[in-house]
């Protein structure tokens, strides 16, 4: 198979090689460009690229559209321990989770659900003092328990 491809290729070159120059071959024209083909080149050119421009924008505004309206899952707020570490609170529908974040995984560390929950539903002015008294609620029961 390689030597039939090396062959196609040697009888496709060989021909170009022995070949006389465009301007030395008798009865060829030989075309000039001119200002309307190169403003012809430059029209298509922008005629594709807008094409091409309006493609991605519509995918970039039909991509973004959520599918019920409302965003299900969203991130309440995060606390980094390290470098790489984090710990990020989630809210996905009426649970919201403590998750672990590492460069190679995530774990769930607490999943709260109802009261237990740290933020109110739509993180109101309020939000932070609940979260701040639960809080203190969790430390105070660890440090009896």
């Amino acid at each position: 198979m390689n030597r039939f491809i090396l062959s196609v290729l040697f009888y496709a070159y060989l021909p170009s090689v022995f070949a006389a120059p465009v301007s030395e071959a008798p009865g060829v024209a030989v075309k000039n460009v001119g200002f309307q083909d190169v403003l012809q080149w430059g029209l298509a050119l922008i005629f594709v690229l807008a094409i091409f421009g309006v493609f991605v924008w519509s995918l970039r505004k039909l991509s973004g559209l959520p599918v019920s309206g409302e965003a299900k899952m969203r991130v309440l707020g995060g606390l980094s321990l390290g470098m790489r570490e984090k710990v990020v609170l989630l809210e996905v529908g009426n649970k919201q989770m403590v998750l672990g974040v590492t460069p190679g995984r995530i774990d769930a560390l607490l999943v709260l659900d109802g009261e237990d929950r740290l933020v109110n539903d739509r993180g109101e002015p309020g939000g932070p003092s609940v979260f701040s008294q639960k809080l203190m609620q969790a430390m105070e029961r660890r440090g009896n328990g």
